[in-house]
């Protein structure tokens, strides 16, 4: 009895690591597409427009429920460190459908600042991108293994997933700032 409850267990971790190895590697190459499309989706609506500013809030929002997951945690308050960590990951989810729909429907805006501002603005912009596409995959295990009670392995991966989640939404909202005197709606 114990050892098929094992064998059930592996094969549900095993089936859990594929699903979030392609959701991971999915995610990424659907942003890639959209980015570079020729021609934008027609959605006949301006309020996509409004998305860039929603993301910021969504991403504020994300780094603070972050900064609170780590100090609940730091304090032994599981329930609240769970509570934190849930909510931070369903803004992620929130931020990446927003995300998606506004670069489907509207044109990248380009950065106008110049001298010393320009470099740090690419600098905080592509590292920015990297980490952001390779984020998911420690975020969604972290957030598996934490979920599942798999407490060793749930330690070991948020000590990569966290910095790394922690600088998306915080250098998204600087990149935020940086543009936003950019936009033309």
């Amino acid at each position: 009895m114990e050892s098929s409850r094992v064998s059930f267990a592996s094969a549900n971790e095993s089936a859990m690591l594929r699903w979030i190895t392609v959701i991971s590697v999915a995610v990424p190459i659907v942003v890639a597409v959209l980015l570079f499309m020729p021609s934008r989706v027609e959605i006949g609506a301006d309020w996509v427009y409004f998305l860039p500013h929603l993301n910021a809030v969504i991403n504020t929002a994300a780094t603070v429920a972050l900064v609170a997951g780590v100090m609940f945690i730091k304090q032994g308050k599981i329930h609240l460190h769970k509570a934190a960590m849930t909510v931070a990951f369903v803004l992620g989810a929130i931020f990446l459908v927003s995300y998606v729909v506004y670069h489907g429907a509207a044109e990248s805006t380009s950065f106008g600042g110049e001298g010393w501002i320009r470099p740090v603005y690419y600098f905080l912009l592509i590292t920015h991108i990297v980490f952001a596409a390779v984020a998911l995959f420690p975020i969604l295990l972290a957030y598996y293994y934490g979920y599942a009670d798999k407490l060793d392995k749930h330690r070991k991966i948020v000590k990569f997933a966290f910095p790394i989640w922690f600088y998306v939404t915080v250098t998204g909202v600087v990149v935020y700032l940086m543009i936003s005197p950019y936009y033309t709606h």
